[in-house]
């Protein structure tokens, strides 16, 4: 795929000046004070790469600094990616988004919601309604992640392995161990993230006819160029791995701790790490690793409508719908979530089709636009896409978890005031 054309800031109405401090910023807050250990942060708007820098150490036992072609694990950044893979066959007339999840997953045709207990002996009650696709796109499923700590259902997670970052089992033993765990709502009741994701990465490899992992690589990876994207990272390129870091003693990972200080602890080695070999999990909510380049190669067709040079995923009425807010009610986060973590604002912030959806730029009190969307990963990396001001932002680190320093906030602040001319 051909790259992005460099450009000045000033020829796309993007101040130099403005650019250039967030680096500093970047610099003296995060990686001299030794909360990250490097960063790189790439800026695109109307059609050109207008900022691009790296900075600090990719590992810092070794010594070896961000480079432009540095390997990260993008953990839920995976989650877009997915998410249009399904859309895809959603276009082909494969599946539809008001189909009952149980005519592909027989096995989950009795779930029951929890009421009481714990497990294995949980007391429940029938939904309200079925789980439908759309329930497992928009986070509305009544599916969980054990690490909110919030009821007997997440321990339960965590009791079977389900959604942790070092990955266990396979798609199968997972659809077949959610059987046995009961709903913590009714679907379409409320917002809870969740491993609601890994299970549309399982039914697209069961509508498609192909394992899930060969189905991204044929129909999105390979024809974007996008050759550094897979779920594991081949000895070959295995230098090119960062270094993971927590912000927790020892490396262990707390989601919810809201006290801590600076410092870094090894979490995952890139010498040793689990993502050198194929995992036998192949996490569509969080399993791929990226570049940088890769992801904004991803971002620019999504910018554009769903194609890049001349290869389309997508329709842009598709694009659009995936945009749009899909919370009942048409409600922001707020009114609906359940959940204990997010990886972007609540505050006049909706859910799409894998995406959060900005509904009203004064209730997040950050400059943006209505329309952009966004996500990140457990590692602190983040992107949004703005289609009114044809912005997109992709920053990468990697220290867990992200919701250990305020750096989303400070960079969809910064990179807004960046632009000298407004496309409104």
């Amino acid at each position: 795929m051909l790259a992005p054309t460099p450009a000045s800031p000033d020829s796309v109405g993007m101040s130099k000046a403005a650019l250039d401090r967030i680096d500093a910023h970047l610099k003296q807050r995060y990686i001299d004070s030794g909360r990250f250990p490097g960063t790189q942060l790439t800026i695109y708007r109307r059609g050109k790469i207008v900022h691009a820098n790296s900075q600090g150490y990719a590992d810092v036992e070794r010594k070896v600094p961000v480079k432009d072609d540095t390997i990260y694990r993008i953990y839920s950044m995976t989650k877009p990616i997915t998410s249009v893979a399904f859309m895809m066959l959603v276009e082909e007339g494969k599946v539809a988004l008001d189909e009952p999840v149980a005519k592909y997953i027989p096995e989950w045709k009795n779930l029951g919601v929890f009421v009481a207990g714990t497990a294995p002996l949980f007391l429940t009650r029938p939904p309200v309604r079925p789980m439908l696709i759309v329930d497992l796109l928009r986070h509305t499923s009544g599916l969980t992640y054990g690490f909110q700590q919030r009821s007997n259902v997440d321990a339960a997670y965590r009791e079977s392995k389900i959604g942790t970052v070092e990955k266990a089992g396979t798609l199968q033993s997972m659809i077949d161990d959610l059987a046995k765990i009961p709903l913590e709502f009714s679907p379409g009741e409320a917002w809870n993230y969740s491993v609601s994701t890994d299970v549309i990465g399982y039914l697209v490899g069961k509508i498609s006819g192909m394992p899930f992992e060969q189905f991204l690589k044929q129909r999105i990876f390979e024809p974007l160029g996008m050759n550094d994207t897979d779920f594991h990272v081949p000895a070959s390129k295995a230098q090119r791995l960062a270094a993971c870091y927590s912000v927790e003693a020892g490396g262990a990972l707390n989601f919810l701790a809201a006290d801590r200080k600076p410092g870094l602890a090894l979490q995952d080695d890139p010498a040793t790490s689990s993502f050198l070999a194929p995992p036998d999990f192949i996490s569509g909510g969080g399993g791929l690793c990226s570049t940088t380049a890769d992801y904004l190669t991803f971002c620019r067709a999504l910018l554009n409508g769903g194609e890049l040079g001349g290869v389309r995923l997508l329709g842009p009425k598709t694009l659009k719908l995936m945009t749009s807010n899909h919370l009942p009610g048409g409600v922001d986060l707020p009114a609906l979530s359940r959940s204990m973590f997010s990886e972007v604002a609540y505050n006049g912030v909706g859910f799409g089709l894998g995406f959060s959806v900005t509904l009203d730029p004064a209730k997040t009190l950050i400059s943006g636009s209505v329309g952009e969307y966004a996500w990140g990963g457990a590692a602190s990396t983040s992107f949004f896409i703005d289609p009114v001001e044809e912005l997109i932002m992709i920053f990468m680190t990697q220290v867990m978890p992200s919701s250990a320093y305020p750096v989303r906030r400070e960079l969809r602040t910064m990179v807004y005031s960046a632009i000298t001319e407004s496309n409104l």
